[in-house]
């Protein structure tokens, strides 16, 4: 399908469903220096195909039981500030209330703390399904591309585990995980970095 024709799709999508503009939800979430950057194009998400998001490994460093927050932040966290926003669907293309999200990353060196939970945390998408997550962005782990990794589950549904790239990396064509369809948009914003991605998860 061409771009074109996925853009028309997802536009006759958000005038069927009343869905909000992007450009109003990044408002509504708070990301002033987002929208002074201009609109996020949304990722490829509900169009005409439903396509659900691409499954991958969770990797050796994943740690159950991460605090409740949309801010991964602290003292001691230091690297290129990033605002990574979005939404969750099904893949009838409704917005999924209340979906979890599970994140974790590298620090700026590379490095994961498996000791507690720096650069961990879990949130709960709105009634709308937008999710906000505050971090910044990872340094290059030994053999990978740089990424999150992220847990994905609708209430009471299967879990969608994964991972989302950055463009324009050079690692990204030697890293055997790498797919393109889980590539996030990203933009400057002044000192920090403005990114989208939607998930489309299947429903029990």
């Amino acid at each position: 399908m061409s771009t074109r024709n996925v853009n028309q799709g997802r536009r006759d999508f958000l005038r069927r469903s009343g869905v909000v503009p992007s450009t109003l939800l990044l408002l509504s979430l708070g990301e002033a220096d987002a929208a002074q950057a201009g609109a996020l194009p949304a990722t490829p998400a509900c169009t005409d195909e439903h396509e659900p998001t691409r499954h991958q490994t969770a990797g050796p460093f994943f740690l159950p039981h991460s605090p409740q927050r949309a801010s991964l932040l602290e003292p001691g966290i230091n690297g290129t500030k990033m605002i990574l926003t979005g939404q969750v669907w099904s893949t009838r293309c409704t917005a999924v209330s209340g979906a979890l999200l599970d994140f974790w990353h590298a620090d700026d060196a590379g490095e994961y703390d498996v000791d507690g939970f720096r650069l961990r945390g879990h949130q709960f998408a709105d009634s709308d399904g937008r999710y906000r997550l505050e971090t910044i962005v990872p340094g290059l782990y030994p053999g990978r591309t740089r990424h999150f990794h992220v847990k994905v589950q609708p209430p009471n549904g299967p879990i969608l585990t994964t991972q989302l790239y950055f463009p324009a990396e050079q690692r990204n064509a030697r890293d055997s995980l790498f797919d393109r369809r889980l590539l996030m948009t990203i933009h400057d914003a002044g000192e920090q970095k403005a990114a989208r991605f939607d998930f489309v998860v299947a429903l029990a």
